[in-house]
């Protein structure tokens, strides 16, 4: 049973993850679109709004609650686990994650009222956030108690600034 709860578990973390990578980058769209005439504009923006409601209800929802509960089912099938340091670790990703999940909601309804506080600049660097997450939970949960915390701890952040930087210069080179 654990590894069809597994199986369930690594399937709805790839879906989720797809909807994290993928809104937010439509989210940058919308905010680059403010700059076409108004018809342009209405139109693509009614598109984009539409493509955002169907990402975030059809797929992030469900698969955010899907990975949610086959963690909870894992644990519950192999409780030891609560009581290891990288669980503890991994918890407090998950948590971020969510945080991000629901921030990027939050985002989300402020666009389809048609507020843009971001720039498409910070929604790029806000997409990566979740990269990241991946990155460290991944290595989190296949290294385990054998991840020297330091050296991990230190190639998340060396992992992150790549990333930022190369947002930088990718958004540099496209002006």
């Amino acid at each position: 049973m654990y590894l069809y709860i597994k199986a369930i578990h690594i399937i709805s973390v790839v879906s989720w993850f797809a909807g994290l990578f993928y809104l937010p980058r439509l989210l940058v769209y919308h905010t680059e679109a403010q700059v076409l005439p108004e018809e342009g504009r209405k139109s693509l923006g009614e598109h984009l709004v539409k493509w955002q409601r169907l990402l975030f209800n059809a797929i992030m929802v469900p698969a955010m609650c899907l990975t949610l509960a086959s963690g909870v089912t894992m644990l519950f099938l192999v409780p030891d686990w609560l009581s290891q340091g990288w669980m503890h670790l991994k918890l407090a990703f998950v948590l971020v994650l969510l945080y991000y999940h629901f921030y990027t909601r939050k985002l989300l309804l402020e666009v389809r009222k048609g507020v843009f506080r971001w720039t498409s600049v910070q929604l790029r660097l806000w997409n990566e956030l979740a990269t990241i997450l991946l990155v460290a939970i991944v290595f989190l949960v296949v290294l385990k108690s054998s991840l020297d915390w330091i050296w991990g701890v230190l190639g998340v952040v060396l992992f992150a600034v790549s990333i930022m930087v190369a947002v930088k210069l990718v958004n540099r080179n496209r002006k």
